[in-house]
């Protein structure tokens, strides 16, 4: 038995490696469990035993991402507890919008070969991230992949699963005309268009991921590895029934992402003006010489969350949006962004 595992760690795969790292995560994990998580850590499956005597009619849902070329950067700075958090961040705010809350989370971490301290550090932020949102992390899956990747690299998936009351489900039906889109700030680019920026910023740009960022006391590395933010518990502050649409704000911007929530006869009109665009968008922009419409369609343009309430509810909305200290929304004040007016279900740009 030794003499295989010799043999196979000589092909690329530790198997021995891959199990002491998971044994000494185990703690770790522990801490984002309730009594709701059955069984040991490293089974076949997780078992989550859920208590759903609190909803009339629940219903599961579940979410699956990545962080995509976001990892690289991660990867040149050495630094990826960020990346971490992050999966488990945007997950969240993919079942929030719905009106779910989490349950728990599964990682999945594919790499040409297991590094100790990146395989700590991503587990940390899996953790930290998790903890924040009251979501147990139960499972996951670490493949050794040498003739998959490229020396050093890997890549990360997470799957998540909530669960909404039925009739709480948020699901923009109710949107009309009238209505006033708000608008929760980003944290820079969160996890997307990084393949677009990555190539201004180093190949047309020629920085470096320890660059200072022009006009910035940052680097660019520490730009780009900002954590996604969790807006699931802000949105929670907010009475079911005064939200009728939501959306989170990622790969294909507010362009292609408000339609997802608008019913066939609205348009979402956002008037771009509204909100200061950060400085990372405009130099994105103005250096890769990027159409404004474009940009709009592949970044979010310092909006990460979208919400559509009645006209009258605005204040209220307003209040209750803004009102937190939390680290996720740094006590950010929500903007009114646009309104919906009649269409064909589409994102209308004023610029």
């Amino acid at each position: 038995m030794t003499r295989e595992r010799k043999t196979y760690a000589s092909a690329g795969v530790d198997v021995d490696l891959g199990n002491k790292l998971k044994r000494r995560i185990q703690s770790l994990v522990r801490q984002t469990h309730g009594p709701q998580v059955l069984g040991k850590i490293g089974g076949f499956g997780g078992l989550f035993r859920a208590d759903f005597r609190s909803l009339r009619d629940p219903v599961l849902v579940a979410s699956i991402d990545s962080v995509g070329t976001k990892v690289k950067i991660a990867l040149a700075m050495n630094r990826h507890d960020t990346v971490g958090a992050d999966l488990v961040n945007h997950c969240v705010n993919d079942i929030a919008v719905l009106g779910a809350r989490p349950l728990f989370f599964l990682d999945y971490i594919g790499a040409e070969r297991l590094e100790p301290n990146v395989f700590k550090q991503l587990l940390r932020g899996f953790a930290r991230a998790c903890r924040a949102a009251g979501c147990a992390l139960i499972g996951g899956e670490t493949a050794q992949l040498p003739e998959m990747y490229h020396k050093g690299e890997y890549d990360l998936a997470g799957c998540i699963v909530g669960v909404v009351d039925r009739k709480k489900i948020i699901d923009g039906r109710k949107i009309k005309a009238g209505d006033a889109i708000l608008g929760l700030a980003s944290n820079g680019l969160h996890t997307n268009g990084y393949s677009l920026a990555r190539k201004i910023l180093f190949e047309k740009m020629k920085l470096k991921p320890g660059s200072r960022l022009p006009e910035s006391t940052i680097t660019v590395g520490e730009e780009l590895l900002r954590v996604h933010k969790n807006y699931q518990l802000l949105l929670a502050k907010v009475p079911a029934g005064m939200i009728k649409g939501l959306a989170h704000i990622t790969g294909g911007g507010l362009v292609d992402n408000l339609p997802r929530v608008l019913p066939t006869k609205c348009d979402a009109v956002i008037e771009t003006k509204s909100w200061p665009v950060p400085r990372i968008f405009k130099l994105l922009q103005e250096k890769g010489h990027v159409p404004a419409s474009e940009m709009y369609q592949v970044f979010n343009m310092g909006i990460g969350m979208v919400v559509i309430v009645s006209e009258r509810d605005v204040t209220r909305a307003m209040s209750l949006l803004s009102a937190s200290r939390t680290d996720s929304s740094r006590g950010e004040r929500a903007k009114t962004i646009g309104r919906i007016e009649r269409g064909t279900g589409k994102t209308r740009l004023v610029f």
